[in-house]
């Protein structure tokens, strides 16, 4: 069992910043590609961006490349999402989740942190 435990979230402005952390528990956290979902009001949860189990290779939604980065130290465990020139679009329920290397089967996800862009 995973337990993961986002912080960050918050209210900023348009072209603000943000970094998002991801806590997670247990020793196979290295064998876990590990990704953020976000699901903004009256819509459906999206993929936001992943940092596959390796280290070596990430991958963005359009809609956030060049604006959000991800990145991960596995000596503590923790998955962070550095968010900038936020837009208000970008407004949503953050979750974490994690999966097996190798499958796209998300089998734990946190509880979500709030982020409020303003406009």
């Amino acid at each position: 069992q995973v337990q993961l435990v986002e912080s960050g979230g918050g209210l900023v402005q348009a072209g603000g910043s943000l970094r998002l952390s991801c806590a997670a528990s247990g020793r196979t956290f290295s064998n876990y590609n590990m990704a953020w979902f976000r699901r903004a009001p009256g819509k459906e949860r999206e993929f936001v961006a992943v940092i596959f189990w390796s280290g070596t290779r990430t991958a963005y939604a359009d809609s956030v490349k060049g604006r959000f980065t991800i990145s991960r130290d596995y000596a503590k465990n923790t998955v962070y999402l550095q968010m900038n020139s936020l837009k208000p679009e970008d407004t949503a329920i953050y979750y974490c989740a994690c999966a097996p290397g190798g499958t796209n089967s998300y089998d734990y996800w946190g509880q979500g942190t709030q982020v409020t862009v303003s406009s």
